[in-house]
């Protein structure tokens, strides 16, 4: 059985809880880390074994307040993993957290919606 994935957050890295048992997969917070290569791997690594026995359906929940621009070049990458593997019928869905004013957080996730081939929702918090 694979072991959940939790990394606590910092001020520069995100919250991250991906769960094998209920197939949700999220990350929070803020996502400004000094080696973005290094945590995103991490994930990337996870991924990797999961897919090989996933859920029947897999959530991936992002809510970021902040990213920067190593990080976005990294969420992409995490995106398009996720999209080899729904092309593969391994069902999955995206859903993008954003604040009502938060207009960067939007656009990113707009574009990342326009890029990606996978069930992607753009959700609304307050």
């Amino acid at each position: 059985m694979m072991k959940e994935l939790v990394i606590e957050k910092t001020v520069k890295t995100p919250y991250v809880n991906f769960d094998p048992n209920t197939g949700i997969l999220k990350i929070t917070g803020r996502s400004i880390p000094e080696n973005p290569e290094e945590f995103y791997n991490k994930l990337f690594d996870w991924i990797e074994k999961y897919f090989k026995n996933p859920q029947q359906e897999t959530t991936i929940e992002i809510q970021l307040e902040y990213i920067n621009s190593g990080s976005s070049k990294f969420i992409l990458e995490f995106f398009q993993l996720i999209q080899d593997f729904h092309l593969q019928d391994k069902k999955c869905q995206i859903n993008w957290y954003y604040e009502e004013d938060d207009e960067a957080v939007f656009e990113l996730g707009k574009h990342y919606q326009s890029l990606i081939n996978v069930p992607f929702e753009l959700i609304e918090t307050y």
